[in-house]
């Protein structure tokens, strides 16, 4: 992982569409795919002044004057949808954990915003974000880099080897939380605690583990060594919401690790 040198200088995406251009941006580009990322990407590079086709929805036929293409489709379509774009413009992707082969021979890159998008939401929402971005060559990667950019985000150089570890971590920062913050709401109702209240309680932990790491960051019975609390809790638990036992157990388990590390003690 090497992280690209960031440009305070680089607009905002709340620029106007008449702001400068990015250096090393491409001109013209075509955004494939109109859902979340792919709306949000495409109004983000028309504010930094880039023309944008799009997004396009799938199958559209691509201009054959854009100077790259950046499939914003799911993961399983790439290969199938870079099949239906014209030879010449750059063409790239913007799949966290797949790599640049599955676009062929050709001269590709990928972007990958390392950010939640949520419907409805304004170009703004990636500025300041980490971005994972690859070139098949050291111009490819540099248009990712200027692209990432252009809509605010930190560009951070990706290799294939990577790619699904970056991933992963990425599902587990995010998708994983939502989940488990889904079966606090689920037991927490049960004693009528709703989202709200928790989510004072998420915000905070999420900001103390940002700015002081896990070690500082952890509280609770078992980082306390209070095992008879946690057994009461695992009786609630049972008793209350029993398919969340598994992943109570799970989750203790590994808070139990955590906190027995050195740097934790």
């Amino acid at each position: 992982m090497r992280e690209l040198d960031w440009l305070p200088e680089s607009p905002s995406p709340r620029a106007s569409t008449d702001a400068p251009h990015v250096q090393g941006a491409p001109r013209h580009v075509a955004v494939v795919g109109a859902g979340r990322l792919g709306t949000v990407l495409a109004a983000g590079l028309r504010e930094a002044g880039i023309a944008v086709d799009g997004p396009l929805p799938r199958g559209r036929a691509v201009d054959a004057r854009a100077d790259a293409v950046l499939l914003c489709v799911a993961d399983a379509e790439i290969e199938t949808a870079a099949t239906t774009i014209p030879a010449g413009p750059l063409l790239g992707h913007c799949s966290g954990a797949t790599g640049l082969d599955v676009l062929g021979a050709r001269r590709s890159f990928s972007l990958h915003p390392l950010m939640t998008v949520a419907p409805g939401a304004p170009p703004g929402v990636l500025h300041g974000a980490a971005a994972a971005v690859d070139g098949s060559d050291p111009a490819a990667l540099a248009v990712a880099t200027a692209l990432a950019r252009a809509v605010g985000l930190r560009p951070i150089e990706i290799g294939p080897a990577d790619r699904v570890a970056y991933h992963a971590a990425a599902s587990i920062a995010s998708n994983f939380l939502v989940t488990l913050e889904a079966a606090a709401e689920r037991l927490g109702a049960t004693a009528g605690l709703d989202r709200e209240a928790l989510a004072g309680l998420v915000r905070a932990t999420v900001e103390n583990w940002s700015r002081l790491g896990p070690e500082r960051a952890l509280t609770g019975p078992v980082a306390r060594g209070d095992e008879r609390t946690v057994a009461r809790q695992r009786d609630a638990v049972a008793q209350r919401t029993p398919e969340l036992l598994e992943l109570f157990d799970a989750l203790a388990a590994a808070t139990r690790r955590l906190a027995a590390e050195p740097e934790m003690a």
